[in-house]
């Protein structure tokens, strides 16, 4: 489906199709945002595509190294940490509202999504303030305080997850578009592309491969126990350990890997930049519970020791873990229970049974996770012809 606009004669017309998503703070709600926007410049290339954000997220780096413009706007979390700060709340909100406002002004915008996370809301009330209208899509199985005040705001509501309906005001009415994740992850086949991956990632022939990984900065708790458990296994030739540190502890894990002897079974990198190859080249991953995460798991098929984040709001982490657990696709592990012994326990019989990885990925339940962002996407489009046909125009 395309929009389309004609101008003045003479006159160059607006974009054929105008969106600003609001995305922000991890990757959790970035690399969504991101595959929604690819997904929407396929179907029209000569889409004008923009992100709101803040200055203090994964945004910053993120979003315009995949080549989008992002716009920022003075917002803080909706965080109950803040203390008395919380009360603040409400004129920040409208603060960054009416900037979101100014902004799908200059953009030209006939949709505003909100993706999560506290750059979200303000898009959202941006829109509403503008007549606009807006979509919300929620990644987590249990929704995050931006996302539960925002789908006040808008009828139009998309979650990656049937369990998180419950949990969000008109729920009754979302769409379960799936977890929108990027097209290498979305076609992957991990048979075909295991060779070429291994090689990639330095795999030694005939090691087992355990990818750990933190999210987009890494986790303390999973470096920390991937270098106990090299140290452990540092006389093994048939497993190969792959932890992505972020880049904050990066030299720190390597001196200790080496110092340990444990750089013999293990390598310590900042980013994993290719998770098709990570993906393709692991036969276990242990991680952080994340939602993009748990959709990329189960779209890929990949056997999962899932670590959730305990200090997550509404221990959503856990909830999100439950959706490859209960379907026998993962293992959940408590973060207290998390050091090199107990993996030894857990990983060690794992990577010595095969079959029972096999198993494992073939529980995974792939659902709408490979077509979320075309689905996501539709939908947007879908919201810009009617404000299209409609000739709306800003108040």
């Amino acid at each position: 489906m395309r929009t389309s606009h004609s101008g003045a004669p003479g006159r160059p017309g607006p974009p054929a199709l105008s969106v600003v998503i609001g995305a922000g703070g991890t990757g959790g709600h970035i690399y969504p945002g991101l595959a929604l926007a690819d997904a929407l410049r396929r179907a029209v290339p000569d889409a004008v595509i923009s992100f709101v954000g803040t200055e203090r997220g994964l945004e910053k780096r993120l979003i315009p190294d995949a080549g989008y413009r992002l716009h920022t706007v003075d917002m803080i979390p909706f965080d109950p940490s803040l203390g008395a700060r919380r009360y603040l709340l409400p004129a920040a909100l409208l603060k960054s509202g009416a900037q979101c406002r100014a902004i799908l002004r200059e953009q030209g915008a006939q949709v505003a999504v909100g993706m999560g996370g506290y750059p979200s809301a303000p898009v959202v009330v941006g829109a509403r303030m503008a007549g606009l209208p807006s979509l919300i899509h929620e990644s987590n199985a249990v929704p995050g305080r931006a996302n539960r005040f925002a789908a006040r705001l808008t009828p139009h509501i998309a979650v990656a997850f049937d369990r998180s309906r419950a949990h969000l005001p008109g729920g009754d009415r979302a769409h379960t578009t799936g977890m929108p994740i990027a097209a290498p992850l979305a076609a992957l086949d991990r048979a075909a592309l295991r060779e070429e991956a291994r090689r990639a990632l330095g795999v030694p022939d005939g090691a087992r491969l355990v990818l750990f990984n933190g999210g987009s900065l890494g986790a303390t708790r999973l470096t920390e126990a991937a270098v106990g458990l090299a140290e452990r296994w540092r006389g093994r030739r048939d497993v190969h350990l792959l932890v992505k540190t972020g880049p904050a502890a990066l030299e720190r894990t390597r001196a200790r890997l080496a110092a340990s002897g444990g750089s013999a079974v293990a390598r310590a990198v900042a980013y994993l930049d290719r998770m098709d190859l990570s993906y393709a080249a692991a036969d276990l991953v242990v991680c952080r519970a994340g939602s993009a995460t748990v959709a990329e798991l189960a779209a890929t098929g990949v056997p999962a020791v899932l670590v959730p984040y305990p200090h997550a709001p509404g221990d959503h982490q856990t909830h999100n873990a439950r959706v490859l657990t209960d379907a026998g696709a993962g293992l959940l592990l408590p973060d207290a229970e998390t050091t090199a012994g107990r993996l030894a326990e857990l990983v060690g019989p794992l990577l010595a049974d095969p079959a029972r990885l096999t198993a494992m990925s073939g529980a995974a339940e792939p659902g709408p996770h490979a077509h979320a962002a075309d689905l996501l996407a539709e939908r947007v489009l879908r919201l810009a012809h009617a404000t299209t046909t409609s000739h709306l125009e800003y108040a």
